[in-house]
């Protein structure tokens, strides 16, 4: 029996910007960040939507500080691509390269006050590298500064550090080359911890907090790096980067966003276009076990239409036996059981009610 219900899905929104970043609320709502809609979005159980805040660029992941703020990967934006689907049902809208001129934002992590709305701009940049060189002397700090290039996805540890991905931005003939990052607990300092990277995107932490997970968007790899302690990466000897590869054993030809994490340790992965570059085929979840077995679960909705790109994935409800899934590109937010209880993630647990409009 799979691991989640997916003949039991209910459809909670279908008119989302290209929501990311799902944030499990205890009075039933998700917060959502609508990349395309550049703004921060409470979804209510019945499907009302609330605007949190306006994050102007491209607000691409989201989680819950120890200060009960939300805190946002911005990549800065994109230039959207609108693509009619099979059945010209709807639009469905991809992002592609970084805009042009000043409609580039610049990619930042940012902190929404959920009391008041508002914003603040934490880093936009960084200077220190936390990494070794081959000889085991420590690489001197980035200098001019390193630019965050396009914010991607976030984890809380249990101290309050933030470990995030830079997926890095591509233009009309090269790509940037980015990493992984940490922020202290006091949010003082920003250290570059895995560099380079090409196209990293989702993470998360294991439940014991001993193993950071991430996704390799086009090399269709789940890797992951063990940790000693708060920001603290034990390296592995045996690669160049010091990072495990946990599976490269995934559906199709499919790319990688997003992911989460249950009780067992268990990894649900967003997984697109499982057949080549076909927006017109449903995605679905990768359900990977901490030893590397695979399970996919395509995402078929009840009315037969298209759930194309999903994005992302949390848990919720009181037994967190709830999945609510993102569909980036057809606006979707979706939930289905699970049969395993997902992780409860460090330091969330508010209801987050600022309203500044309804529709």
């Amino acid at each position: 029996m799979s691991k989640l219900d997916t003949s039991k899905i209910e459809i909670i929104s279908s008119t989302l910007e290209y929501p990311e970043g799902p944030i499990h609320c205890s009075d039933g709502s998700i917060i959502v960040v609508e990349i395309k809609g550049e703004r921060l979005t409470k979804v209510a159980p019945c499907g009302t939507k609330t605007t949190l805040a306006e994050l102007p660029g491209g607000p691409n992941g989201a989680a819950v500080g120890p200060d009960q703020c939300i805190y946002v990967c911005n990549d800065g934006g994109f230039e959207w691509m609108p693509i009619p689907n099979v059945n010209k049902e709807k639009i469905i809208w991809v992002g592609g390269d970084q805009p042009k001129g000043d409609a580039y934002k610049g990619g930042s992590l940012q902190k929404v006050n959920t009391l008041n709305g508002e914003v603040s701009t934490l880093f936009t940049d960084c200077r220190e590298r936390g990494y070794p060189d081959p000889t085991g002397a420590a690489f001197p700090a980035w200098n001019p500064a390193f630019d965050l290039k396009g914010p991607d996805d976030l984890v809380f540890d249990q101290a309050g550090g933030i470990w995030f991905s830079d997926f890095g931005k591509t233009r009309e003939r090269d790509r940037d080359i980015t990493g992984l990052y940490y922020v202290s607990p006091d949010q003082k300092t920003i250290t570059q911890m895995a560099y380079p990277l090409n196209s990293p995107n989702g993470i998360a932490l294991s439940p014991d907090g001993k193993r950071l997970y991430f996704a390799l968007t086009y090399e269709r790899k789940v890797m992951y790096f063990e940790l000693s302690g708060p920001g603290e990466i034990k390296r592995n000897s045996a690669s160049m980067d010091g990072a495990y590869l946990l599976t490269a054993d995934l559906e199709g030809q499919a790319i990688l966003d997003s992911m989460a994490i249950d009780v067992e340790g268990n990894i649900y992965l967003a997984t697109m276009l499982p057949q080549g570059n076909t927006p017109e085929i449903n995605g679905g979840i990768s359900i990977i076990s901490p030893d590397g077995v695979v399970e996919y679960v395509e995402i078929t909705l009840p009315d037969g239409s298209f759930a194309p790109l999903p994005s992302n994935i949390c848990f919720g409800g009181d037994d967190m036996k709830t999945a609510y899934v993102t569909c980036g590109g057809s606006g979707y937010l979706l939930k289905m059981p699970s049969a395993i209880a997902g992780l409860k993630l460090n330091h969330n647990g508010s209801d987050f009610s600022l309203a500044k409009n309804t529709n």
